[in-house]
């Protein structure tokens, strides 16, 4: 019961009914000891009555009188004469006084919780005005110990009546707490240990349904969760899948491109004027080729090896770049330029610069002619005082905003048609590694600027 959300809404729903009451009882106390009082004021006014219509009554009668009464004596004024109407013998001295005539809340509450914690029993006087302005006081004395049995029986009659209240006030809001909120919580968690059996099934996210808006803000929050787990798990997989795959191929792979390389060395023999100048680009390719097969093969992961650097002309890397794109544009309007200093070199490792820049030259030709139009692809190079920087721009149609959202994660929707969606995750990791970032400063419809800043300092 304590464990439970409803059992403890329960229990607390009695503890504050029953202090609800609390503060209802004193001033309810107060005013039973107040109109008890005064219904003996009255009382003793109509027992009083008898003498004034008949001067003499015998004693027998005014006891009678008096014990109906329930006081010891009446004492009325009237004008300026102060008169003991009826009397008895007192089993004791006063112990108080009470006028009633001017007492005001506060001081009621206190005299009723000093009758109900003081068992012994005294003799009081009440002083009051009489009913029907028959007079300008009435003073009586009594015994307390009818007074506060009477409030005794009058509390526990409070008591249980609240008792009463509050717990059908309780079972009630306990009812409804079960239905309204403790069952769709269940219902939440209910999905949450099902999610946590199978999280790469999709099906199995929850859909938010609740009526009550903490809870469908809970539930909006754990779909949100829930998909952007799967989806992670999802992309892991598919990681762990091709990594295999590419470690198979690129076995095989290395094992054609050397027997390619070996052609090459005898191409470089040739004495035509037009093989003897592709040669050193085709065994170029070829050597890169053959050195990230065997980087992919050595590692077996999506993780890339530690940059070799060394000086080199950043130039001279971009036209190397640049004579592959020609090959593959063909007959396409693209046309390629270069801003690049002639004497600039850079510090990094010239086979992952070359694929940086290859990357991106690479996804702006392609962007261009799927767009169906001719357009320009530039690379710019330029230093400040601790950087390196690297732009290539094009004048294609500019990335889409899904991809733009996931623009440097591997597999998330950015990825051209056949294409893997890893180019620019695998760019912006070697960039990384060589201590520099990769940004994307401006892609709309008049064209696309990637950014690469690395820096001068060691690494």
């Amino acid at each position: 019961m304590f464990r439970t959300l409803s059992g403890r809404f329960l229990i607390l729903t009695v503890l504050f009914v029953m202090l609800a009451e609390a503060f209802i009882f004193f001033p309810s106390i107060a005013r039973f000891r107040l109109d008890y009082l005064n219904d003996r004021l009255e009382r003793a006014q109509i027992a009083s009555l008898a003498l004034l219509a008949d001067d003499m009554i015998d004693r027998d009668l005014e006891e009678e009188l008096l014990l109906n009464a329930g006081v010891f004596n009446v004492v009325l004024r009237r004008d300026a004469a102060r008169q003991l109407v009826l009397s008895s013998p007192m089993p004791g001295p006063i112990a108080e006084t009470f006028d009633l005539r001017d007492a005001g809340a506060p001081r009621l509450i206190v005299d009723a919780v000093r009758r109900l914690a003081d068992p012994t029993p005294e003799i009081i006087r009440v002083i009051g005005a009489p009913s029907r302005e028959a007079g300008l006081l009435i003073e009586t004395t009594m015994d307390t110990r009818d007074l506060r049995m009477a409030m005794i029986d009058y509390g526990l009659r409070i008591l249980a009546l609240s008792l009463v209240i509050s717990v059908i006030t309780a079972g009630l809001l306990f009812l409804a707490v079960r239905q309204f909120l403790v069952k769709q919580i269940k219902s939440v968690v209910a999905n949450m240990q099902a999610y946590s059996k199978a999280p790469e099934d999709a099906r199995r996210i929850i859909t938010p349904l609740s009526s009550v808006t903490e809870i469908r803000e809970a539930e909006e929050a754990l779909q949100s969760l829930q998909s952007q787990l799967t989806q992670s798990l999802k992309q892991k997989e598919r990681l762990a899948q091709l990594g295999g795959a590419v470690a198979r191929v690129s076995h095989d792979l290395r094992n054609i491109l050397t027997s390619a390389q070996l052609f090459t060395d005898r191409i470089e023999g040739s004495e035509d004027p037009l093989v003897r100048r592709m040669a050193p680009k085709l065994v170029g390719s070829i050597t890169r080729a053959v050195s990230l097969c065997e980087s992919t093969l050595a590692f077996g992961r999506a993780e890339e090896p530690a940059p070799l650097l060394t000086r080199f002309n950043l130039a001279e890397l971009v036209d190397d770049v640049f004579e592959a794109e020609r090959l593959a544009i063909g007959e396409d309007d693209v046309s390629l330029s270069a801003d690049i200093p002639a004497s600039m070199t850079i510090r990094g490792d010239p086979e992952q610069m070359y694929r940086m820049v290859s990357n991106l030259v690479r996804n702006a030709r392609q962007a261009i002619t799927g767009s169906g139009q001719g357009g320009e692809i530039n690379v710019c190079g330029r230093s400040d005082d601790t950087h390196w920087i690297i732009e290539v721009c094009d004048t294609g149609p500019g990335l889409p905003p899904k991809a733009r959202e996931f623009l440097f994660q591997p597999f998330q929707g950015g990825a051209r048609k056949g294409g893997s969606g890893l180019g620019l995750a695998i760019v912006a990791e070697l960039v990384r590694g060589h201590g520099g970032v990769l940004d994307l400063e401006r892609s709309d419809e008049t064209g696309t600027l990637f950014v690469i800043r690395l820096p001068m300092g060691d690494l």
